[in-house]
């Protein structure tokens, strides 16, 4: 595998940054995920665009280089390559070792891929099966703290949720996605997910009001509903509110639309309204990236 750092495609094992990077000092940094079909990133514009902001609120708006989407493609090309998860990292890059930032700065810019199955109507999951969920005791940063709506390295808040699955699961096999709550206990969204339930009234998931991430995944998914003519609702709910769904399904880049079997052990499952959309993100890909 090569990977495109700061420019300059290498070789994975050569692929290095600096110790001192505020990206790995501090989390000082931006990130977007994202899959690409067919050799094309999957609604770039969205992404670049989230990047865009991030680093606009971290400060370093200018660190973004214009032709990010020339290195995803060589990056690509590179490793020959056409169905993939590839990560987009800028950060601060090298600076003194101090906790306020400089004014000027020299980004560090990494891109990297994985390769992954065909997507669209002929594609393959990447996921083994229905997503088993389960309610933690973390819960999610206040935007007041730090802004939710930013992709940053800092992922504590995620990682945290995900370790208390494994401490729960005892040695067994822990659940798939951990569910966080905010503070005042609204459902809120998944480690690295976002989350989907549907009602008797249509399809429900938690207001980008609250401290979340609206992921792309989750934008392309209330289009499609809404082109359907689906009642789509966006606002605060209880975790009953989950558990007592007709259906439920979590949605990222990588998994695109994974439905939820189980929330604290009790059973959800896949209904029409989750196939029917899986199918519609199929023939979206097929039709703009085969």
């Amino acid at each position: 595998m090569h990977y495109h750092v700061d420019g300059d495609l290498v070789p994975a094992d050569e692929a290095t940054v600096s110790v001192r990077d505020r990206g790995f000092m501090y989390g000082d940094a931006v990130f977007e995920t994202l899959r690409a079909y067919g050799g094309d990133p999957f609604a770039w514009d969205a992404h670049r665009e989230r990047l865009q902001r991030t680093a606009e609120t971290l400060g370093f708006a200018e660190a973004v280089p214009e032709d990010l989407r020339e290195r995803v493609d060589e990056t690509l090309a590179a490793n020959d390559i056409t169905e993939a998860y590839v990560r987009l990292s800028v950060s601060r890059g090298v600076q003194p070792g101090k906790l306020t930032p400089d004014p000027d700065v020299d980004p560090t810019v990494v891109v990297l891929c994985k390769e992954l199955p065909r997507g669209g109507r002929d594609g393959e999951r990447v996921w083994d099966g229905p997503a088993s969920v389960q309610t933690v005791r973390t819960r999610r940063i206040p935007s007041e703290a730090v802004p939710a709506d930013a992709k940053t390295h800092n992922y504590l808040n995620g990682i945290l949720g995900r370790l208390e699955l494994r401490n729960a699961a005892a040695g067994g096999d822990p659940a798939d996605e951990c569910l966080l709550r905010d503070t005042d206990g609204n459902v809120v969204e998944g480690a690295t997910s976002n989350l989907f339930f549907v009602t008797e009234n249509g399809l429900r998931t938690p207001s980008a009001d609250l401290d979340l991430l609206p992921g792309v995944t989750r934008d392309v998914v209330i289009d499609l509903a809404r082109a359907e003519d689906f009642p789509v609702e966006t606002g605060h709910y209880s975790l009953d509110a989950v558990r007592d769904a007709d259906e439920a399904f979590l949605t990222n880049s990588t998994w695109e639309i994974r439905p939820v079997e189980s929330v604290d052990g009790i059973s959800v499952g896949t209904g029409p309204m989750t196939k029917l959309l899986q199918r519609l993100f199929d023939e979206r890909v097929e039709a703009e990236h085969y």
